[in-house]
């Protein structure tokens, strides 16, 4: 495990937030918690009010953070009205935090087509059959949508549902948090320059 002691230099760790996500990432996944794909979504709605909540990251790489949802979800659609968006990583054993700022928009269809044909067929026929976000009046409700499309594909494959699919969170800052003893913790601060690198800050605990 990382000693937390060593702290984050600029000098030394990787000057491209990407890189050093991946490092840090892969000492996340060595500490064996569980769902470490897990990351805290903030958007907010068209009144200016913030929502938070956990997805799961399924794809990282230099073109940002994807995960995968219903379209017309409270998410997809506050999404849809403002594309600004950030995600939260937190690893407590590894006193780390990862803050992002960027700005989300769908992947292709046909990289959502692959996601889907690759979840299991419970987890496509439930993309059916909840209408994610909008009330229902009982569970039992959600298990006979549920029952009628499983009836419905019945013998061939279940085809992606247009109303789902992959979004991208391309990032314009990344904040990396380290705690360090007496509360005097790293914070280090990249933002996207116009050149295409990125400037790099220290901030105060």
């Amino acid at each position: 495990m990382p000693d937390r002691q060593s702290g984050i230099d600029p000098a030394t760790d990787p000057a491209d937030p990407y890189m050093l996500f991946s490092e840090w990432y892969s000492d996340h996944l060595r500490t064996g918690t569980p769902t470490p794909e897990s990351m805290t979504l903030a958007t907010t709605g068209p009144n200016g009010a913030p929502s938070a909540r956990i997805v799961l990251l399924r794809r990282h790489d230099r073109n940002g953070f994807v995960f995968f949802t219903n379209y017309l979800s409270r998410k997809g659609t506050e999404i849809g009205a403002n594309p600004a968006a950030a995600l939260l990583f937190h690893w407590p054993l590894l006193e780390r935090q990862i803050r992002i700022e960027g700005i989300a928009a769908k992947i292709s269809p046909e990289e959502s087509d692959d996601y889907f044909a690759s979840r299991d067929r419970d987890s496509q026929i439930g993309a059916w059959a909840s209408h994610q976000s909008a009330p229902i009046g009982s569970r039992r409700d959600l298990e006979k949508e549920f029952a009628r499309y499983a009836k419905e594909f019945t013998g061939i494959a279940v085809p992606r549902p247009p109303h789902w699919g992959g979004i991208l969170i391309r990032p314009h800052t990344f904040e990396f948090w380290q705690g360090r003893p007496a509360r005097l913790h790293d914070r280090i601060l990249f933002t996207a320059a116009r050149d295409g690198g990125w400037t790099v800050s220290r901030l105060a605990p």
